[in-house]
């Protein structure tokens, strides 16, 4: 892995998968024993929580029922 020049590193897709990580969790770079772990925030919000926020409201069950999947899928990426 290399450091960006923001001080940026990406986790590989085998350990982010390995240790549940998706795009939006919070995690904390912490120093122990001169080394560097990453460790999830505890009290973060979940995946689940942010998808079911971010749909609130778009649509009513009747609406949603007579969606195509690609229209679903869609509005679950907020396109």
């Amino acid at each position: 892995m290399k450091l960006n020049s923001k001080g940026q590193v990406t986790i590989p897709a085998e350990l982010r998968a390995r240790h549940n990580l998706h795009e939006g969790d919070e995690v904390n770079v912490i120093e122990e024993g001169g080394a560097l772990r990453i460790v999830r925030v505890s009290d973060a919000e979940t995946r689940g929580r942010r998808l079911v926020r971010h749909m609130r409201g778009r649509g009513s069950a009747r609406e949603v029922q007579s969606m195509s999947t690609d229209d679903l899928m869609d509005l679950l990426r907020g396109e």
